[in-house]
């Protein structure tokens, strides 16, 4: 009998956010070398800390839903990545929510893994990111997928005005989108 052992795939999550928008960007690279990119753009100002929590989040919903259960994470926040390490301590409440549900998601895979990176090594999610937080989509292109924020923020009545203000459209690039010879020039340097 021979039991194979398949290496983890790899996931790169960059947020950005500035007044006109937010954005999250995920990047999942297969064993292979198969690359999957993710661009969301969120519809709720915040903290860049707060999308950075929400983009990982997303990341690893979406690898669990995947079932990719061994996954190495790699981020260029050191905030949120020493947070999840245990070597900083989280000591603003608004984002203890998102470093709880995170932890929750992270015991959920079997084998998971997180390293900081700096920003100059993250780059192609870092596009995806800012691509997403300044190019929000026309309504009519927005796929809804989740109703509220990953984790509601807390002291939040439950409401049908507020349902509204927490949605989060998600969009996957794929190859036959108008914006997809940008994201291959900042990410991969492919000229249009």
């Amino acid at each position: 009998m021979v039991v194979e052992v398949q290496p983890p795939w790899k996931m790169h999550f960059n947020g950005a956010a500035h007044r006109g928008g937010a954005g999250a960007g995920v990047v999942f690279v297969t064993p292979q070398g198969e690359v999957f990119p993710y661009s969301f753009t969120l519809t709720q100002l915040c903290s860049n800390n707060v999308v950075e929590y929400q983009t990982l989040i997303l990341g690893l919903e979406m690898a669990i839903d995947m079932k990719q259960l061994q996954l190495q994470v790699f981020g260029d926040s050191q905030l949120v990545v020493n947070q999840l390490l245990g070597s900083y301590e989280v000591k603003k409440p608004e984002l203890r929510p998102y470093h709880d549900y995170a932890k929750k998601l992270m015991r959920w895979l079997s084998d998971v893994t997180i390293q900081y990176v700096p920003r100059k090594e993250n780059k192609k999610v870092g596009a995806l990111a800012a691509l997403a937080s300044s190019l929000p989509l026309p309504d009519q292109a927005q796929v809804t997928v989740y109703e509220k924020w990953v984790v509601p923020p807390p002291n939040e009545v439950e409401g049908e005005e507020n349902k509204l203000k927490q949605l989060v459209a998600i969009s996957e690039v794929e190859k036959e989108e108008w914006r997809q010879p940008i994201i291959d020039y900042l990410c991969y340097g492919i000229l249009p």
